[in-house]
């Protein structure tokens, strides 16, 4: 069932998960107030599914279905060099060339780009972790698939101290150099899976969302420069509606 993603609106999807340029972060949609994601529909140049979504994202990971849902297999490149921006909205990492694929079901996505939610976006079984990190892929037919990883304080200082040590204080990009993002994934690659949407506008319902169940620790230290810089970031939980919910 999760072979084929809708294709709708591919363009401003495909432009929501591009690295904006500093001239575009001045965005006209935030996380709060008459803006916030109440607004989203009225004030994002086509969000509609925003408001009139029925698979939005992101959702409460509880009472999902046992199945033998298609494994992830994850093919990151670790030398890549990278990028750390305040794209406005978040703090999100961008590859400079080939960053390396996930292939999931025998399709194989590219990895775009890596961004995080302070608290995390998705909940499981009721509760949100400190942050989330978002790992976003693209397939050459442009279909997108998201693997989200819950982060969680008590951890040694690590990577995430690294980015929050260059991640710029006002929208713009810093060079940070080669790196390899599989260091923010958990040993354990138990997961949900589910038919989703972006969590920011245009909100399209277009995301096969891969959830790790295994939280990663990181410093206090990074969670709380990732709070001063964005207090809050995510989306309210949306219903899951008529959808299935695995876990594997």
């Amino acid at each position: 069932m999760f072979k084929t993603l809708k294709s709708l609106r591919l363009g401003a999807v495909l432009a929501a998960f591009a690295a904006p340029t500093l001239a575009e972060t001045a965005h006209h949609w935030t996380y709060e107030g008459a803006e916030g994601p109440d607004h989203w529909a009225e004030v994002a140049e086509g969000a509609g599914a925003c408001a009139a979504g029925q698979e939005q994202s992101p959702i409460n990971l509880a009472g999902a279905l046992p199945a033998d849902a298609p494994d992830v297999t994850i093919g990151w490149a670790s030398n890549t060099d990278w990028s750390v921006q305040n794209n406005g909205h978040t703090i999100q990492l961008n590859p400079a060339g080939d960053a390396g694929k996930i292939t999931v079901d025998g399709k194989d996505y590219a990895l775009l780009q890596l961004h995080f939610h302070h608290p995390a976006e998705h909940a499981i079984g009721g509760m949100r972790s400190p942050m989330e990190a978002h790992f976003v892929h693209k397939a050459a037919d442009g279909a997108l698939a998201v693997i989200g990883v819950m982060l969680v304080g008590g951890g040694q200082a690590g990577w995430m101290d690294k980015i929050m040590a260059v991640a710029p204080s006002t929208p713009e990009s810093v060079v940070w150099g080669m790196q390899d993002p599989r260091v923010l994934l958990p040993p354990d690659r138990n997961f949900f899976r589910y038919q989703g949407s972006l969590t920011t506008p245009p909100c399209s319902e277009v995301v096969l969302w891969t959830v790790l169940h295994q939280p990663v620790a990181v410093s206090d230290a990074a969670l709380a420069a990732f709070a001063a810089l964005y207090e809050m970031n995510a989306r309210p939980l949306q219903p899951l509606n008529r959808r299935f919910l695995l876990t594997e």
